[in-house]
């Protein structure tokens, strides 16, 4: 009954929570997530990882651990700053704002989960040296930083200025969004579309790829990888390496990604601070949580299906927003209990060990 008691509460302040801007009350909170992960990924890049090396299992696991445990704590500091004075509406509005950012969180997790798909495929595809791998994925991360922060920014603000005027649908006044609607659309199309849908970027060119194309646009690319560098000289002629044109085909993956992630969190709250730093930590843990489960993905094979549920789920919901609103805590439930469904049937029916190999042979 105190569960129940809560969600009412928690939809009795939906319109005061969702007008309370986490930068309104603490703008200092801002500067604390900005300056925690400078370090992070100073540390990361310039004490852990000065020297590329192929990552350990250990220390990706150790890793990963890190990031979930500070992904976890700021979701807690995100509770503490809404629950202003104790009381009973405070509480509410509080946990609505903590499930927020945990579905936030966990929707984009899972939905990066697929990204590691497709990294194997392009690692394979360019022969990437595995201690290679690390470096690339480190700077495709920098870029989903800047990235992630204009689709986010952009797109709540978009949001704000395309409501249509009140109106009487089905019996009931409403405010429609059109680029919600839009979203939710495309969402319930996507979710379909993907069902299931695993392999077909086996046999891509990955040379011929936007990001490829971008990167010799610029540069001569030479044929051989010089360490770790991005560039190398050769006759005297500086050039690209192919590590360099990896890079560029492992961002340009992240913003197609991004096509299908960032509308999804956009039906969970329109405070763009959750939404940014749920989707930044999400996606700074993705490069360790790929060192962990790349050997292991097979274990993984029914989460396409899950994902496409997530995906027509979330976009049912920003369809049916102005009619009924679905409570972030039943959200996260929602989300999460599709994740571990479809982690177990992959563990119970795992797909046949030969039938993996041939996938994602390098």
């Amino acid at each position: 009954m105190y569960f129940v008691h809560l969600l009412l509460l928690s939809y009795n302040n939906i319109t005061q929570v969702e007008h309370q801007s986490i930068l309104e009350l603490h703008p200092g909170l801002v500067w604390g997530f900005a300056i925690t992960v400078v370090i992070m990924l100073l540390l990361d890049l310039g004490v852990f990882n000065k020297k590329s090396h192929e990552v350990s299992s250990k220390e990706a696991t150790i890793w990963s651990i890190v990031w979930i445990s500070l992904s976890m704590i700021f979701s807690g500091v995100v509770y503490w700053v809404f629950n202003t004075d104790g009381t009973p509406e405070s509480h509410a509005i509080a946990v609505e704002k903590f499930t927020q950012y945990q579905a936030a969180y966990w929707i984009e997790k899972a939905l990066s989960v697929d990204n590691l798909f497709v990294f194997i495929l392009v690692f394979g595809f360019f022969k990437v040296p595995k201690y290679l791998h690390h470096k690339v994925l480190f700077w495709g991360i920098i870029g989903a930083l800047i990235f992630r922060a204009i689709f986010i920014f952009a797109g709540v603000g978009l949001i704000n200025l395309t409501y249509l005027p009140e109106m009487t649908v089905f019996g009931k006044a409403v405010q429609i969004n059109i680029v919600m609607a839009l979203f939710g659309l495309f969402l319930v199309y996507a979710g379909i579309k993907s069902w299931g849908d695993g392999g077909d970027d086996d046999d891509e060119d990955y040379s011929n790829t936007a990001g490829a194309r971008l990167i010799k646009s610029f540069w001569k690319v030479s044929d051989n990888y010089d360490g770790d560098k991005f560039f190398t000289i050769q006759n005297g002629i500086k050039m690209a390496t192919p590590l360099l044109v990896v890079v560029g085909v492992i961002e340009f993956t992240d913003v197609l990604f991004a096509v299908d992630s960032i509308p999804a969190i956009f039906a969970i709250s329109n405070d763009p601070f959750i939404l940014y730093t749920s989707n930044i930590f999400a996606i700074l843990g993705l490069r360790s949580l790929y060192f962990l489960l790349a050997n292991f993905i097979h274990m993984f094979s029914k989460l396409p299906y899950g994902l496409a549920i997530i995906l027509s789920f979330i976009g049912v919901k920003m369809l049916i927003a102005p009619w009924i609103h679905i409570p972030s805590p039943v959200s996260l439930g929602i989300v999460g209990g599709v994740l571990v469904i479809s982690v177990l049937l992959s563990v119970i029916f795992p797909e046949k060990e030969e039938e993996e190999k041939d996938k994602l042979e390098e």
